[in-house]
């Protein structure tokens, strides 16, 4: 139906029902004239006939559009000051309101349909409103055109719930030209254990990359004066290459280091989304577990995965993923244990160089270890693959690209518990 309102002054409209009663024109002339049917043109012709001095095609509203149901408005409150608690909880990751999650929030809990500007409203009307900041520009962000050409990766420390008695660490491996989150873990230490199992996650399920993006911190990137004390008394040997590197070398990944934490641009922007919907929901259902933050986080990262359109690329990462791959857009090899090396335990572990003493013995972390075919003052390469479960970790001794012995020692007696 035309909104003749818009189009059309009352004079004009009163004009041509008179030329139409007067039998001036045709009600076909009229109606297009009008671009209305023939029920609305009678309509307005009763209308005017009434009373043509008193003739109007001015909209009148039945109702005010801007007023909302008290119930609607007294949950969009309600919900206002639970983030505001969260906001004002300077140990949790949460620094403005989320109008969209409020949305979400009423449709799931209240099944209250209200739109994001009608909330935002009420949040200014009463002072529940926080500004976004002006986005920085992201220096030496890079950029590619292959699925599996950069992932980026790292680790983010916060208060997922204010129920935790603890703060957890958020660990993420993202592709970065499809967006599409290849690993994401909470775990309670920072420790090169747990990158390193992301790392056999990712090699595993989706190939050998070409390259990881990282930071410079300890756990991928040795530095000297900072490291040198460090890596000596946690492993009693004088590498110098990080061990969660040493998986990469040995697989050919290449490794880069951002100088900045703006050149992770790619990576920051899905923690700000985790980090906000995660929290928040932990939150509200009183999560107290890791346990039951990481199942919660698995939603989440199934929603952006595979249903929420990415902001920069305009697709939903996974849907972009695959057609990287139907498009041959993919430099993704397949993971193959380099020879001579014999199963995934002597690529994703710990490696140690040690000589063998007069006794057939090497030493790690105070703990004498006496193996199988021993070459006596010979250097032999030590592969730990620290079990998941069970506290134990499988020794591998390596001579001269041999497999000498297996055993299985207690993981804190080698020193690898926080390493």
């Amino acid at each position: 139906m035309a909104q003749l309102h818009k189009k059309f002054t009352d004079e004009q409209v009163r004009d041509l029902m008179k030329r139409y009663s007067n039998g001036e024109i045709k009600r076909e002339h009229a109606q297009t004239v009008l671009n209305i049917g023939k029920s609305r043109f009678f309509s307005l012709l009763n209308l005017y006939r009434k009373d043509p001095a008193a003739f109007s095609i001015a909209y009148k509203r039945t109702k005010d559009t801007r007023t909302i149901a008290e119930p609607i408005e007294h949950n969009i409150l309600k919900e206002l000051v639970v983030a505001k608690k969260f906001i004002d909880n300077k140990e949790m990751p949460i620094w403005s309101y989320n109008y969209s999650f409020i949305k979400n929030e009423l449709e799931k809990r209240y099944r209250q349909q209200v739109s994001v500007p009608t909330i935002i409203a009420k949040a200014k009307k009463y002072g529940f409103y926080i500004g976004k900041p002006k986005k920085k520009a992201h220096t030496r962000e890079v950029i590619t055109n292959n699925t599996g050409e950069l992932i980026q990766h790292d680790s983010s420390y916060h208060l997922w719930s204010p129920y935790a008695s603890c703060k957890w660490w958020l660990i993420t491996s993202i592709d970065d030209f499809s967006r599409f989150l290849l690993f994401a873990l909470l775990v309670l230490r920072d420790i090169s254990l747990a990158h390193i199992r992301a790392l056999q996650t990712v090699f595993l399920k989706y190939g050998l990359p070409l390259s990881f993006y990282v930071d410079c911190d300890s756990i991928f990137k040795f530095i000297r004066d900072r490291d040198e004390l460090h890596y000596k008394h946690l492993l009693q040997t004088d590498e110098t290459m990080p061990q969660w590197k040493q998986v990469c070398f040995d697989c050919q990944v290449k490794v880069i280091n951002a100088l900045s934490p703006q050149a992770k641009g790619k990576v920051e922007r899905p923690y700000g989304w985790m980090q906000d919907h995660v929290v928040r929901i932990c939150a509200r259902e009183n999560v107290t577990s890791i346990a039951q933050a990481n199942q919660i986080l698995q939603r989440e990262v199934y929603e952006y995965n595979y249903k929420r359109i990415h902001s920069t690329t305009g697709e939903i990462p996974y849907l972009r993923y695959q057609r990287a791959l139907k498009d041959k857009k993919n430099v993704f090899r397949q993971f193959i244990v380099p020879p001579p090396y014999q199963s995934i335990k002597d690529i994703f572990c710990f490696r140690l160089n040690r000589t063998v003493d007069a006794y057939r013995t090497v030493s790690v972390k105070n703990t004498k270890l006496k193996f199988n075919n021993a070459p006596i003052h010979e250097e032999v390469n030590l592969r730990i693959y620290p079990y998941a479960t069970g506290g134990l970790s499988e020794v591998r001794f390596w001579y001269k690209n041999k497999l000498l012995d297996i055993q299985k020692v207690k993981t804190e007696l080698l020193g690898l518990v926080h390493f």
